[in-house]
């Protein structure tokens, strides 16, 4: 297939999604453009939003969730602080995984929870997944080593602005 079909299945597979065709599952998420942006191959392909719950939803952008549990009261933490440091240090990293990147950060003081979500466009998303989504292991090792930081994990999931 088309790198850009394989990105597709990549990315729907990540959020567990396959949808039904004749022919069994495959990603409608890839239709070919109009003849005006064709390739030079005569094959362009483009991302349409993938529905959800019956067509009720639908998505066209994935998230990439990094998250762990920080110690310490919020407006003083020392290991939230350590966090934010390693948050300036891979920030320009993070915002230049795709052009349509948004970076989100939350913090919780009542269950001392923080998470890192960068957002990008579906078509986006395969890539940077077969690049093991770069500067994943590198950031979780450096928070995991951070005194107070526990529950590192993190997550794939949709992520739309309604």
């Amino acid at each position: 297939p088309h790198p850009a079909m394989r990105f597709s299945v990549l990315a729907l597979s990540a959020l567990g999604l396959a949808l039904p065709s004749a022919e069994g599952f495959m990603a409608p998420a890839v239709l070919p453009t109009n003849a005006a942006t064709r390739s030079t191959s005569g094959l362009s392909l483009r991302m349409a939003d993938v529905p959800l719950a019956n067509g009720a939803m639908s998505f066209n952008r994935v998230c990439r969730e990094w998250r762990c549990k920080y110690t310490g009261d919020k407006s003083d933490s020392e290991s939230l602080e350590a966090i934010s440091k390693v948050v300036d240090e891979y920030l320009p990293t993070i915002k230049g995984v795709s052009k349509g990147a948004t970076v989100n950060r939350l913090v919780c003081g009542g269950c001392l929870d923080f998470k890192l979500m960068t957002t990008v466009p579906l078509d986006d998303f395969g890539p940077w997944e077969e690049k093991g989504f770069a500067p994943e292991a590198e950031f979780l090792e450096k928070i995991k080593a951070i005194d107070g930081v526990s529950q590192v994990e993190t997550q794939t999931i949709t992520n739309m602005e309604i």
